[in-house]
């Protein structure tokens, strides 16, 4: 298990948000926990410093396509890069550096996945290059992959038989549990346990982490398979948690 950095863009600003009050209109704000105004490059030096890999780079909304490349370019191979991704624009962010690029909405149309669409980006940019964003709110005890920042429900269902599936189109996972993203008040132990039980290819969980023993909780939980994105309770964001007390535990765990 690995902890993966992140840098979370908004309006070119590195930002931390309540992932669920993300709306579709430019004129409803989010609910924002951090904001700073440290370039986007200077997270991504630190991270590079660090030997975090992995860490992923979103775009929430229009306005940062430069604070995206800069990050990118400041960390070569080191970070993944979502938000608003297409064949038109994938291949700009991996000659910027981007390892791999992340998708969700370009690939769902009306609440199902088009895999007419997923296959033209994975001609594009090679399975090796892709991760799939499977981020998700329950309902009626499930979790379903969410689109349009996180406010439209599609009607694929995160479970055995979908995570297998999807898996042989990408290179690994992210899933954000938008129920909890940002809120600080703890990991969906269930979402955890279920990725690292199904998933056959590498898969990162955001949300909720609010604790350090959070890194040890999502290590037993998912099975040692499962990294950890922690966002809004590190000490870097204006949190409680030590960042150098988690680049540690990596380097001892990893």
């Amino acid at each position: 298990m690995k902890f993966r950095p992140c840098i979370d863009l908004r309006e070119g600003k590195v930002v931390q948000i309540v992932g669920g009050t993300l709306k579709e209109s430019e004129k409803v704000s989010p609910v924002t926990n951090f904001q700073t105004g440290r370039a986007s490059s200077e997270f991504a030096q630190m991270y590079r410093k660090d030997n975090l890999k992995g860490g992923h780079v979103i775009s929430l909304g229009p306005g940062n396509t430069d604070a995206a490349l800069s990050a990118l370019k400041a960390y070569p191979g080191g970070l993944q890069i979502g938000g608003g991704i297409t064949p038109s624009n994938a291949e700009r962010y991996l000659d910027a550096g981007a390892s791999h690029v992340i998708v969700t909405s370009y690939v769902f149309s009306n609440g199902k996945i088009d895999l007419a669409k997923l296959q033209t980006l994975v001609d594009c940019v090679g399975k090796e290059n892709l991760v799939l964003d499977m981020s998700c709110r329950k309902k009626n005890g499930e979790f379903w992959i969410v689109t349009d920042r996180w406010q439209k429900y599609t009607d694929v269902v995160v479970n055995p038989e979908t995570i297998i599936h999807l898996a042989s189109y990408c290179d690994e996972f992210l899933v954000h549990g938008v129920d909890v993203e940002g809120m600080m008040q703890g990991i969906q132990t269930d979402l955890v346990e279920l990725l690292g039980t199904c998933s056959p290819i590498p898969v990162t969980y955001a949300g909720g982490a609010n604790r350090f023993s959070d890194l040890d909780k999502v290590k037993h939980l998912g099975r040692n398979r499962v990294d950890l994105t922690i966002g809004s309770a590190l000490d870097i964001f204006g949190g409680d948690i030590s960042y150098k007390d988690v680049v540690k535990w990596h380097k001892e765990n990893c």
